[in-house]
């Protein structure tokens, strides 16, 4: 264990949901809409690095980080301190219409960083989902085409594009048709238990000799949108030549490769793109989850020949909030210094020990990720999302937050700032639960 505030983390003191979490539970309901997918009753009352306190005064380890959100922690210091000068000088002036020092720095800085030498552009939106949006529009107004390709697995947000361009479950799409047409979905290919079942090549291949040559003419293709590693889809990672083969491929056909680093990027893999381990540039990428720290931000970043739309063709009138900047700005300060290579150190850490824990219980598949971005399957006798469920539940109950993903992973995504001892109480609370 190890303490916060002179306690020790986890300290679970109630039975969950306390007595405050339940009167608050029974207002939710009442007033909240049920799309919302709650998966264990957490009430939170605040946060600090990587604990989480709720109403009743419970301290929970965080491995969820607000879904890969929180990446330098809960209300680090330094991006509380932007926050809060910001937030006495200019809070909204809309960067459509007006212009203000925070917005252009902040487009300054991800233009630089972004992968590749190319020259780039940067547009400023509130959400992954809209970062995704203004990507598909731009991609049909530089091509002059109407066609896209995404694949199965993947997930893009929940907005009518972002949602048409996703092939993850079933309940982000029933009931929602017509949606945007024009969009093929084709196999992601994935590597299991170290055997590649649908090679990179090969992929890419079939794209090309059938996608392509019976249903979605090259000439007529305007994007494709590909996730290096697949988030809502498992924490499935791209093997070797699948990327390099669709930037090829996109090459060949004058076809825009958009890649959605919306929860992989800003420093979650151990570089600040997902991308940049395999060494390609993008004509576009999405950003938003980790990109400000907890503050509403996206943006989509393309090549500057790319970014050729006209005056008023897209806008966003929150897009580029100064505070939300100025928190970006000192996000992105503090994973150059020290927590991009800290996500890459604990992440392998946390593999090995998964490892170790798979060995130990058969429920326990393969592990993967890269640096913070890891996941474990849970099997029996092939995938079991309702034993995944329950290990998760058992793992709140001792004070471990931890997410599913995929059919029936665990994803770890905690804050980039997480120590060692906090992964190894992590391991230790993980052991447990599936023990119980």
């Amino acid at each position: 264990m190890w303490r916060f505030n002179d306690r020790q983390v986890p300290d679970i003191r109630t039975a969950l949901p306390g007595p405050k979490a339940a009167a608050l539970l029974e207002r939710d309901a009442r007033y909240i809409s049920q799309s919302y997918t709650r998966i264990y009753p957490l009430v939170v009352e605040r946060g600090s690095g990587a604990v989480i306190e709720d109403v009743d005064g419970n301290l929970f380890l965080d491995f969820t980080a607000g879904i890969a959100v929180n990446s330098t922690g809960h209300c680090h210091p330094d991006v509380v301190a932007a926050i809060q000068d910001q937030s006495t000088k200019l809070l909204h002036m809309s960067g459509t219409d007006f212009y203000y020092s925070p917005e252009i720095d902040l487009a300054e800085k991800l233009a630089q960083i972004a992968p590749g030498p190319t020259p780039k552009k940067v547009f400023f939106t509130n959400s992954g989902a809209e970062s995704i949006e203004a990507a598909l529009k731009l991609a049909r107004w530089h091509t002059g085409r109407g066609r896209v390709i995404a694949f199965f697995g993947a997930f893009h947000g929940r907005t009518y594009g972002a949602m048409s361009l996703s092939g993850s479950k079933l309940p982000h799409r029933r009931g929602f048709s017509p949606l945007v047409p024009d969009i093929h979905h084709t196999e992601f290919p994935s590597i299991c238990e170290g055997c590649v079942q649908l090679s990179g090549c090969a992929c890419v291949k079939r794209i090309e000799d059938e996608l392509m040559h019976r249903v979605a003419p090259p000439d007529e293709v305007a994007a494709i949108f590909v996730e290096a590693i697949q988030g809502e889809g498992g924490y499935r990672i791209a093997p070797p030549g699948f990327l390099e083969g669709l930037r090829e491929l996109c090459d060949k056909h004058g076809i825009m490769m958009v890649v959605d680093e919306v929860q992989s990027g800003m420093g979650r893999t151990g570089k600040m793109f997902a991308i940049e381990h395999w060494g390609i540039e993008p004509d576009m990428i999405c950003l938003a989850k980790g990109i400000a720290s907890g503050l509403p931000l996206g943006a989509m970043i393309a090549k500057t020949s790319v970014m050729d739309w006209p005056s008023g063709s897209h806008a966003s009138t929150f897009g580029g909030n100064p505070v939300s900047c100025r928190a970006a700005l000192a996000t992105i300060k503090l994973l150059e210094s020290e927590y991009i290579v800290n996500a890459e150190e604990r992440g392998k850490q946390l593999r090995a020990g998964l490892t170790i824990l798979s060995r130990k219980h058969a429920c326990l598949g393969q592990v993967r990720g890269m640096g913070l971005m890891t996941a474990v399957d849970v099997v029996k006798e092939g995938p079991a999302p309702a034993l995944r469920e329950k290990i998760i539940q058992k793992a709140f109950h001792r004070g471990l937050l931890l997410l599913g993903c995929g059919e029936s992973a665990i994803r770890f995504c905690p804050p980039l700032c997480i120590t060692t001892e906090e992964v190894d109480v992590c391991l230790r609370l993980l052991d447990q639960a599936i023990g119980s």
